[in-house]
């Protein structure tokens, strides 16, 4: 088995994340902060490094129409849905319980699995309304 060495990169990707907020960030965006940080780090090392961090539970997965973003999170396997404006393409983390109830009756009445890293549910944000 591979070891999983705990290195410079690595610590400073995750420190990266923790840093953002909870936002949902993509690997590009990642590499580009830690270069603008005088980190090198290629873009492929920030990949092998976010795969290893979702596998271990430490940080999420989530697919969109653009592609895969990431968050740090503690509780990384919970149930969450993304809110994401068609406006301003900002892509909202939400935390519901009402919403929680969607995916279990979907499935018992629907006989359907939904799958929340890749379920988005697409609108106009307050601030684009306005």
């Amino acid at each position: 088995m591979k070891n999983d060495y705990n290195t410079k990169q690595k610590s400073a990707l995750i420190n990266f994340l923790k840093d953002n907020g909870g936002i949902h960030t993509t690997a590009a965006d990642i590499a580009n902060g830690l270069k603008s940080q005088g980190i090198k780090i290629g873009t492929a090392t920030v990949y092998r490094h976010l795969d290893r961090l979702v596998t271990d539970g430490l940080v999420k997965k989530y697919i969109t129409d653009g592609g895969a973003c990431y968050q740090y999170g503690e509780d990384c396997h919970g149930n969450h849905f993304h809110l994401k404006c068609i406006s301003c393409d900002t892509l909202f983390h939400v935390d519901c319980d009402f919403l929680e109830n969607l995916a279990p009756h979907i499935l018992e009445h629907h006989k359907f699995k939904v799958d929340n890293t890749r379920t988005v549910m697409y609108g106009i944000c307050e601030k684009c309304r306005q």
